[in-house]
């Protein structure tokens, strides 16, 4: 009987410990996956805080960096101890976490993919480009200076973020989801349902965001008015808005994991927030191939017989099934 005891005790200790080295290695596989974005789970960036591999200079810009896409309007808004170039708003209003969130328009496939072409402008982009794209357009400003300390200093941070992504590779969770499209066009009515729901008691009754105590930055961002990204924006094409609202809001209340809206209810609440008032922006440069132009772009020319409405609010299938626009 003794001797069955000893038996059983020492296949159990052989089971629990076989167990625990499996957990050990795929906990170990898991990490390695996040960080290289190379298998089905969501890319999570490098934290410099906590990174004791990086010292003297180059660590200097990168936390720089970081403070720069985090406090934008701190050193560039209309307040800006650098510059005044800036809308208020910060550039991680957009960039969520200053672009290390999962599906929160990371930056985890920015270094990894640029220089790239890129057809809104029908050229050959640099990160430079992007971030003054950035500047210009979400910010509503103007671009850095190339070879000021600031640009080096985000240009270090992006690097960072994306130096565990292979070259030409994006990983799962970089960037915006694109969401499935809803069967009819996206009702700017039923969004402002959602919105005073769900968004206005940070937002805004007018969608004029709410400031820090220091009158320098923006709590909860201006989602339109002068203050708010211009019509020249990424989050103006309401299939991104779509997309960033379902994975991100209400903030700190949604994952991608655990939405809180529904797809339907992220695309009409992007169409209200995109209808509404904003400041314009000068894109006859924009798509010099007309062909190119995004199926949601809302303004023509277009190829195609659709009007701006429906390439503004949908319905999208028939454009995306017939081809006529990409």
């Amino acid at each position: 009987m003794k001797q069955m005891r000893r038996s059983i005790l020492l296949l159990i200790g052989i089971i629990i410990a076989f167990a625990c080295i499996k957990l050990y290695f795929l906990s170990t596989r898991k990490i390695k996956i996040d960080h290289s974005g190379n298998a089905n789970a969501a890319w999570v960036g490098p934290d410099i805080a906590n990174d004791t591999t990086i010292k003297g200079e180059e660590r200097v810009l990168i936390l720089y960096g970081q403070d720069l896409i985090a406090h934008t309007s701190k050193y560039f808004g209309p307040k800006g101890s650098v510059s005044k170039l800036t809308n208020g708003m910060n550039c991680q209003n957009c960039h969520l976490n200053a672009g290390n969130q999962p599906w929160g328009n990371n930056y985890g496939a920015v270094f990894s993919t640029y220089p790239k072409y890129r057809d809104r402008s029908g050229t050959v982009e640099s990160i430079y480009k992007r971030v003054s794209d950035c500047m210009e357009r979400s910010l509503n400003g103007k671009a850095l200076d190339s070879t000021s300390r600031e640009f080096t200093a985000i240009y270090s941070y992006i690097k960072y973020l994306g130096k565990n992504v292979q070259k030409d590779k994006k990983p799962i969770g970089s960037g915006i989801e694109k969401i499935k499209f809803l069967d009819r066009a996206a009702d700017p009515q039923k969004g402002q349902i959602v919105y005073v729901a769900k968004c206005q008691i940070c937002h805004g009754n007018n969608g004029q965001g709410q400031l820090l105590a220091n009158n320098e930055e923006y709590a909860y961002p201006p989602v339109w008015g002068e203050q708010s990204y211009n019509d020249g924006a990424g989050l103006y094409r309401i299939s991104n808005l779509a997309g960033y609202l379902k994975n991100n809001m209400p903030y700190l209340q949604t994952s991608h994991e655990k939405p809180t809206l529904s797809d339907e209810q992220s695309w009409d609440l992007a169409a209200y927030i995109n209808s509404q008032a904003r400041p314009h922006m000068n894109q006859s440069k924009d798509w010099p191939n007309i062909k190119k132009k995004p199926f949601d772009y809302p303004y023509g020319p277009y190829t195609d017989s659709f009007s701006e409405q429906q390439h503004k609010y949908g319905p999208y299938q028939i454009m995306v099934k017939n081809s006529l626009v990409k």
